[in-house]
């Protein structure tokens, strides 16, 4: 049966071409539209680590003074200072932890045809790669013991390894890294998380560090700091951050593998706060936040309200669209309904006549969607041409194709309803007789 109302259907569409083509470009027009701004909502909105998120932990205190203060208004530092920072790794609460920061650093090739270039680094503990399920494509990353022993290791991006080693296992090679010679341990898999949840003071799109050193080795070199800073109390800042001044620069994540274990730490953190502020080094009464990654990111607002704004316009524009489809095939099934009549008083029932009206706005979604998925594609050609850094990761995943084909059929579906139900209510002896 099914095929019989299709076959019908595409007689009627192409009876009436004109007709057609308005509604499948009105059709074709909103889903366009709205999916390159859905799409984009999609790659922003996204977990960057699946699985994962509900049990990493952003930890926030606030060891600043009073000035500023304003009780049950002023939010924790999002940073930490060196001395909490080592004090959290050494109680060990968690089930994994990690304390890091980014750096810029110039790395320096054996090979003669490559000039010295700089390159995105990230100081961290240990705990990093486990905790945030980092792959490896060849090697493995640094231990505890290593950090301990402040070991000269490195961990390289897959893309800097395909620059300085042609792609090939590379563990085991000297790196010269501003002036200091590393072994190299380990080359990173595929890893893109986006947004880049662990350091949003950097960025929050785009490619990831090619260098990873441990903390305290990093501490050692004394490569270059590039990560932001907030101090107080006329404390200086600049490449290299005092372990002692009153500055918070660095990035805290912890593991917690279930709710119980993270409103322990929040505890912790809270019983942290006074006992520091009993000594001495924290002015404030305790204030703590705890969020998992999913929190952090809305937090911090990583996606932009201009992109939220723009989606909510373009699925507007979709209701335009879709009223104006409305009436379209309002105007062509009431064209039909001398055929209609025809067909009712030859006995076809009118759910089965409601049946095949709706197959006819099926196709003309499919045909729609078909429109709608070249446009977005043209959109989002067009949103990767912009300056913002997220540009480009606006590309169609599979998630996103196929809802932009579920989107046009139940939208022309939708739109089928009313002009369907109102052409099947008109008698049969109305119709036959108009004619």
């Amino acid at each position: 049966m099914f095929g019989y109302y299709l076959d019908l259907a595409l007689r009627s569409l192409k009876r009436n071409k004109a007709l057609t083509a308005l509604m499948v470009l009105a059709i074709a027009l909103g889903i366009g539209a709205s999916m390159t701004t859905l799409t984009v909502l999609h790659v922003l909105s996204g977990d960057p680590v699946p699985g994962r998120s509900s049990t990493l932990y952003y930890p926030q205190i606030d060891p600043r003074d009073m000035s500023g203060y304003l009780a049950g208004k002023t939010e924790p530092m999002y940073l930490m200072t060196w001395i909490d920072g080592m004090d959290l790794l050494r109680a060990k609460r968690a089930d994994r932890q990690a304390l890091m920061t980014s750096g810029l650093v110039a790395v320096q090739p054996d090979n003669a045809m490559l000039d010295p270039f700089y390159d995105a680094a990230r100081y961290t503990t240990a705990d990093f790669f486990p905790m945030f399920g980092v792959p490896f494509e060849y090697g493995r990353a640094w231990n505890a013991a290593d950090d301990d022993a402040r070991a000269r290791v490195v961990v390289i991006s897959a893309a800097l390894n395909d620059k300085l080693f042609g792609g090939k296992d590379s563990t085991g090679q000297t790196l010269r890294v501003s002036g200091a010679a590393f072994r190299v341990i380990g080359v990173l898999g595929d890893w893109d998380p986006n947004p880049q949840f662990y350091d949003l003071t950097r960025k929050s799109y785009g490619e990831n560090e090619g260098v990873y050193l441990p903390l305290s080795t990093s501490q050692d070199v004394g490569v270059n700091h590039d990560g932001e800073v907030r101090c107080w109390r006329n404390a200086g800042a600049g490449k290299h951050p005092s372990h002692t001044a009153s500055c918070a620069w660095l990035e805290f994540w912890v593991q917690l593998d279930t709710p119980t274990k993270a409103a322990a730490y929040k505890t912790f953190l809270i019983h942290y706060s006074k006992q520091q502020k009993a000594l001495g080094r924290f002015q404030r009464p305790p204030n703590v936040q705890l969020f998992n990654v999913m929190q952090w990111l809305d937090y911090n607002q990583v996606v932009p309200d201009d992109v939220r704004l723009q989606t909510w316009l373009a699925f507007g524009f979709l209701l335009v669209c879709l009223v104006n489809t409305v009436g379209l095939m309002l105007a062509k099934f009431m064209r039909r309904a001398g055929e209609l009549g025809v067909r009712r008083a030859l006995g076809a029932s009118k759910r089965s006549l409601f049946a095949q009206l709706l197959v006819e706005s099926g196709v003309v979604g499919l045909a729609g969607g078909i429109g709608g998925l070249l446009l977005a594609w043209l959109g989002l050609w067009l949103v990767r041409r912009q300056p913002a850094e997220y540009a480009a990761l606006a590309h169609l995943d599979p998630t996103m194709l196929l809802a932009t084909f579920l989107l046009a059929l139940g939208a022309s579906l939708l739109a089928g309803l009313l002009p369907a139900w109102r052409v099947c209510q008109i008698a049969p002896a109305l119709q036959l007789k108009g004619n």
